[in-house]
């Protein structure tokens, strides 16, 4: 399966009188994986929902290879688009291996039951996220971390060519992070990723995009975008940005105190 590539175009999304997201533009070519960061309430989570249909743009398109999402068969975009959301289900009463098998149904008619080839890629999706021995267990008796890692093997299980995540990594300890987003950095796939922990994002993704307030402020490789300026104007924090010698990736530490001298920069809305 070919990666795909999306496009957002002069996204804005309004609740009322409040802009969630104003006129923001995104690119993920096939194969990248892209990171949303920025501070609570700085938009991540509204832009992905508009990437997977939960929210209507009220001005700008998403585009899927070239295709209004909007417009896209329900079906078809679920063949294409898989999504791992915040909200954890807890209350669905159904078995862990039951919920990820439901990925396989974008493939399927209505009554068509598993074949060996769905029962090999349910199973490889659990070993992926290391949840094989929780196949049994009840989903909404599992541990926030647990359902988190059976969501994304449910994602894995739909063989998406696009995949979108609103923070993966939480409720997940070190080990399944770091799992969970290997994972995501192997796939033949494209990947949208909101992550809050800002290291994970420059080890991981090929680009950032940061977000505050609804507005895009700046997006470029992790090395470019992660500075102490750009820390102090966003998230209001000291840091020190160094590239870390083994992984040659920025790695940000936080220093006690507020940052002095900053003032918030214009958004840059040329995104590449």
């Amino acid at each position: 399966m070919n990666a795909t590539e999306l496009t957002v175009e002069s996204l804005t999304l309004t609740a009322g009188a409040h802009h969630l997201v104003r006129d923001v533009s995104l690119t993920a070519r096939p194969g990248e994986v892209i990171g949303l960061v920025g501070p609570n309430g700085s938009g991540k989570s509204s832009l992905l929902r508009a990437v997977y249909r939960v929210l209507r743009p009220d001005t700008g398109q998403v585009r899927v290879d070239g295709a209004d999402a909007w417009s896209l068969p329900v079906r078809r975009l679920a063949r294409t688009l898989a999504a791992v959301v915040q909200e954890s289900g807890a209350d669905i009463d159904l078995t862990v291996r039951e919920v990820v098998a439901m990925g396989r149904t974008p493939h399927k008619r209505l009554l068509d039951g598993d074949t060996e080839e769905d029962a090999r890629l349910i199973d490889a999706a659990l070993d992926a996220v290391d949840a094989t021995g929780l196949s049994d267990r009840s989903f909404d008796r599992l541990s926030g971390g647990e359902r988190q890692r059976v969501l994304i093997a449910r994602a894995l299980a739909q063989q998406p060519s696009l995949l979108v995540l609103d923070e993966p990594t939480n409720h997940l300890d070190i080990r399944h992070q770091l799992e969970v987003l290997g994972i995501l950095r192997r796939l033949p796939a494209t990947v949208l990723v909101a992550l809050h922990d800002l290291n994970l994002a420059a080890y991981y993704c090929d680009r950032l995009y940061v977000l505050h307030d609804g507005e895009l402020i700046v997006s470029g490789p992790p090395a470019e975008v992660l500075t102490p300026r750009l820390l102090a104007e966003v998230y209001g924090v000291a840091a020190e940005v160094v590239i870390h010698p083994r992984t040659g990736a920025p790695q940000v530490t936080f220093l006690p105190g507020k940052p002095t001298g900053v003032a918030m920069a214009a958004p840059d809305q040329s995104c590449t």
